[in-house]
């Protein structure tokens, strides 16, 4: 299942080392709510492996879109069973800060004007 949200960098952490064949690293996006900020989503994604390094050339307070899988898994311990999910990225890119410019206003010359119609031209 591929999805994709948008959203700033807040947290980064550094890349783990969980066996000689596994790595991974945890970020958090915040998600900002339109309606009310005290409402935003505060999303953790997991990378593994090579994908790790895609947070290098992303700073904290950046605006990103993350494309991301989900992965659930079942784990069994103990006679317990647990079950758990994970979002797991594969692609970010950085987004570009959003300006709000005005059309530009076209320049008018006096040429442009139209000539003053003659008093026997008026329609009335």
């Amino acid at each position: 299942m591929n999805y994709e949200i948008t959203g700033k960098l807040i947290h980064k952490e550094d890349t783990q080392h969980i066996s000689d064949r596994f790595q991974k690293r945890e970020f958090v996006i915040e998600v900002e709510n339109d309606k009310n900020p005290q409402w935003n989503e505060f999303v953790k994604i997991q990378l593994v492996q090579d994908r790790c390094d895609l947070l290098e050339n992303i700073t904290l307070n950046e605006n990103i879109k993350v494309y991301f899988n989900v992965r659930g898994r079942k784990w069994e311990n103990k006679g317990q069973i647990s079950y758990f999910t994970n979002l797991e990225g594969w692609r970010i890119e950085k987004l570009q800060p959003q300006t709000q410019t005005a059309p530009p206003v076209p320049e008018y010359m006096v040429e442009d004007i139209p000539p003053m119609p003659e008093a026997d031209d008026l329609p009335f």
